[in-house]
């Protein structure tokens, strides 16, 4: 198996297909119209989980990643106060699920917190497949041309591309990392809906995704 593709992204479909992947293979069929915005962006490595801004009210969960995996995420401040807001958000649930991941249960505080609705179920769902063939994840993943779209004042839609080539899926009991080259199915097109709730936080509440996406494809 390969590494993942969040159920969770976006929005505006509705559809929410699990996939986990074999060595090589599968996920959604690339699209040839998935443009995004700055997806060629250069490659600054940026820390894992956009911070909260010294102005955040919200009494955020602590989510701290192993040392052996690394989210990185490029380009994900804008300038704009509520668009970076909305960013970071996402950005932290992205980290939320693959905290849940390597723990080995989608009953975390992090995916409770950033996950409302049918991104929620899904993403616990997500979580499950990967406890069932009893595997985690090592390496780095990198969140890379992200685009922000505001609906209004608590709707909004995020869509960036990952590139999981530097991750590898574990074995919980051996320990053994599967270091199969990456294809093209390692990269992901995300789009997500957010909706903001009364902490001010960003919720992911829907989304879709695209593996292989020619959009993201490096």
């Amino acid at each position: 198996m390969k590494r993942r593709s969040l159920p969770v992204a976006a929005a505006f479909a509705a559809t929410t297909a699990l996939l986990l992947t074999a060595c090589g293979g599968g996920g959604d069929s690339p699209k040839d119209n998935d443009k995004i915005a700055g997806a060629d962006n250069s490659r600054t490595s940026k820390p894992a989980s956009p911070s909260a801004s010294s102005s955040d009210s919200a009494d955020r969960p602590d989510i701290t990643l192993p040392s052996d995996v690394k989210d990185e995420f490029e380009g994900w401040k804008t300038g704009d106060t509520r668009k970076d807001a909305i960013l970071a958000d996402a950005g932290r649930a992205q980290t939320a699920t693959n905290d849940a991941i390597i723990k080995g249960t989608s009953n975390t505080p992090g995916m409770t917190f950033y996950y409302k609705g049918k991104a929620l179920t899904s993403s616990a769902q997500w979580v499950q497949k990967w406890l069932d063939a009893g595997i985690t994840y090592t390496g780095t993943t990198r969140y890379y041309g992200p685009k922000v779209e505001i609906f209004d004042s608590k709707s909004a839609g995020v869509s960036y591309c990952a590139d999981e080539s530097k991750a590898y899926n574990k074995d919980r009991k051996t320990k053994k990392v599967d270091r199969t080259p990456a294809g093209k199915d390692a990269y992901v097109l995300y789009n997500t809906r957010l909706e903001k709730n009364g902490q001010g936080v960003w919720q992911t509440s829907d989304g879709t995704s695209v593996r292989g996406s020619k959009t993201c494809v490096r």
